[in-house]
């Protein structure tokens, strides 16, 4: 898969664990204040989240994976993970988490690790894709840069309130990688 200059897209290795906690506390941080509660943010631990990670990169399950970002130093600057839907749609994969190091984001990582993400998710034998975002999320607008259609609302309860959210589809995975799509592999010249 193709990365931003200076980055590379691999799979996440149990080692990984620790950056990957770092990542997750450090974006939700810095993303969801005024969307979550404080308390919720303040009470995220590096510690709790690498525990987390390190059990999810040792299960090595069939069908769930983790991309990782990683730059030329050797630093994890982003990561995801997907599987299949946690819907009742057969055919269709999810992105679970998707998060871009605040330092990091507008350089191409979050577009090489969303197409990794959806090449996992084809690989795998999904035809679609779909992922949740918080509706107050800016960042609902890079998904829909990345071909994601709004599909669907829902308002759920979590830490004593109630948190909107918008789930983005991509109805035809195989299109997102055909000619103009956005992950489409780019040829010498254009």
């Amino acid at each position: 898969m193709n990365a931003a200059p200076g980055f590379a897209v691999r799979a996440g290795i149990p080692e990984d664990a620790e950056q990957i906690a770092a990542i997750f506390v450090e974006t939700w941080r810095e993303t969801y204040p005024g969307m979550l509660p404080d308390r919720v943010l303040v009470k995220m631990s590096d510690e709790a989240q690498s525990y987390y990670w390190a059990r999810i990169l040792a299960a090595r399950r069939a069908r769930e994976f983790v991309r990782v970002a990683v730059n030329a130093a050797g630093r994890l600057t982003g990561f995801g993970s997907a599987g299949p839907s946690r819907g009742d749609v057969r055919s269709e994969g999810e992105i679970y988490t998707l998060y871009v190091r605040p330092d990091f984001q507008n350089r191409g990582v979050g577009r090489a690790l969303i197409c990794a993400l959806l090449q996992g998710l084809r690989e795998r034998g999904s035809y679609q894709a779909m992922l949740w975002v918080l509706a107050a999320n800016p960042s609902r607008f890079f998904y829909e840069a990345m071909g994601g259609k709004r599909s669907v609302e829902r308002s759920e309860r979590l830490w004593g309130m109630d948190v909107a959210q918008i789930g983005y589809r991509w109805p035809d995975l195989a299109g997102v990688f055909a000619e103009g799509g956005p992950c489409a592999k780019k040829t010498e010249g254009r």
